[in-house]
């Protein structure tokens, strides 16, 4: 058993399952941790208003946006190295977070920390649907998914005992973000050179900027995404503390209650996508954020608002997870990762506009006009989804793959030996045979 165990280990596929594994778990205890308590930090440590959670949110999204340029400059980088740098860069900025006691010394640590975070979701993407074959992309997803929701349960555990019974407080909880961050850096920097599951003997050539009119509807489920869920993110926990007066420990329990029936849920939810194909999939999830958004809008009783708060947060990992699935089946390999930050920069050329035009919004109307507008991103995304078809809409370049990879191999043939001679004899039939092929 231990032998089997070891040979296991040694595999370049199992290791590399276990070193994502690491970092995803210790990532997602990172960012759930800080997210729990920043919207907290922000109201009542910095006294930011609503106004400024929408221009934070902008600022933040700054990265996102300017993503595909720096994929672009470290394009000569391997996947698993980009990736240890970001987690570092990440961990910097989780880091350091506490220092600040104002909107503008908070700022660059919110660009810093938006950095390494923004790099990271196109990267650990890129390296799970290297791990296994296209079939398959929704299952790995749907498990790294469940991994990160594992590290985040335990993270926002730990944050509603601590902050219960006052035992950490805003700054040490950052910290300690930071090193999470720093943990998955150090794990995934071993990742192996895979593609389809298969070991590569050096890291893939990536384009450093891919712009392709084939991966147009990518495009636009990536745009109206960073639209949409931008505002929920921006408002969504803001509302619950300052409309309706929830502390961290309130929040800590909201949070566990998503990342509990997320990380139970997230391999079922990924092996559904492999059955029913992205497209139904992406197409139920939009019904749902519009009911979402709508209860969120227009019913102004708490349980409504923390019901539909942990509805959108279940699902909103799958528009991503669909999208990636559904661009890994019309690009080539090389295209795939590079596409994935071409997406994100698209998502936050949204993301940037979208929270500064509802934060201005805020000054003059109630919170619900945002998420009403979310809701119209939500149907304009759900028309989006059903003109995906990804068997007719494979971009030149990845039928060309796709012909060179389904393409006989020439089968080496092996002259009959020379029956009823000598061994010398036969033997010299072969060499005879060999050097005249090769003439």
């Amino acid at each position: 058993m231990v032998g089997q165990v070891r040979e296991g280990l040694q595999s370049p596929v199992v290791r590399g399952a276990l070193l994502l594994a690491v970092a995803t778990a210790a990532f997602g205890a990172a960012l759930n941790g800080q997210q729990t308590v920043v919207t907290n930090y922000f109201e009542h440590e910095l006294g930011l208003k609503g106004a400024q959670f929408g221009y934070i949110t902008a600022i933040r999204e700054v990265p996102g946006f300017l993503l595909i340029f720096l994929t672009a400059l470290f394009y000569r980088l391997s996947l698993p190295t980009l990736t240890a740098g970001a987690l570092l860069v990440l961990a910097v900025g989780y880091g350091f977070f506490g220092v600040s006691d104002s909107f503008w010394t908070v700022v660059p640590w919110v660009v810093i920390s938006s950095m390494g975070y923004h790099t990271f979701l196109q990267t650990q993407y890129a390296l799970g649907l290297s791990l296994t074959s296209e079939g398959r992309s929704g299952r790995i997803l749907g498990r790294l998914s469940a991994i990160s929701n594992g590290g985040a349960l335990v993270a926002m555990a730990v944050v509603f005992i601590t902050f219960h019974y006052g035992w950490a407080s805003y700054r040490a909880t950052f910290v300690v973000a930071g090193l999470l961050a720093l943990l998955a850096a150090v794990a995934i920097v071993r990742f192996p050179h895979l593609h389809n599951g298969e070991v590569q003997a050096q890291a893939m050539a990536r384009e450093p900027i891919v712009w392709r009119r084939e991966y147009g509807f990518y495009y636009g489920l990536s745009l109206l995404d960073g639209a949409r869920q931008q505002i929920f993110f921006s408002f969504g926990l803001w509302v619950l503390v300052h409309h309706f007066g929830l502390g961290v420990p309130t929040i800590s329990v909201i949070l566990l209650a998503v990342t509990t029936l997320s990380m139970l849920a997230g391999p079922k939810i990924g092996h559904l996508i492999d059955r029913h194909g992205e497209r139904q999939m992406l197409a139920a999830v939009n019904v749902a954020y519009v009911v979402a958004l709508v209860g969120y809008a227009l019913v102004d009783q708490v349980v409504v608002a923390v019901l539909c708060y942990v509805i959108y947060s279940f699902i909103f990992p799958l528009s991503s997870m669909g999208a990636a699935i559904y661009l890994r089946k019309i690009a080539p390999s090389a295209d795939v990762a590079p596409s994935l930050a071409m997406g994100l920069t698209m998502q936050h050329a949204a993301a940037v506009a979208v929270p500064i035009a509802t934060g201005f919004v805020l000054n003059f109307v109630g919170y619900q006009v945002p998420f009403l507008i979310a809701s119209g991103f939500a149907c304009l995304t759900f028309l989006v989804t059903r003109r995906l078809d990804p068997v007719t809409q494979k971009s030149e370049r990845r039928l060309q793959e796709d012909a060179a990879r389904s393409a006989p191999v020439p089968a080496l043939t092996v002259p009959p030996p020379v029956t009823g001679a000598p061994l010398e004899q036969r033997l010299a039939g072969y060499v005879g045979d060999a050097s005249a092929a090769t003439d």
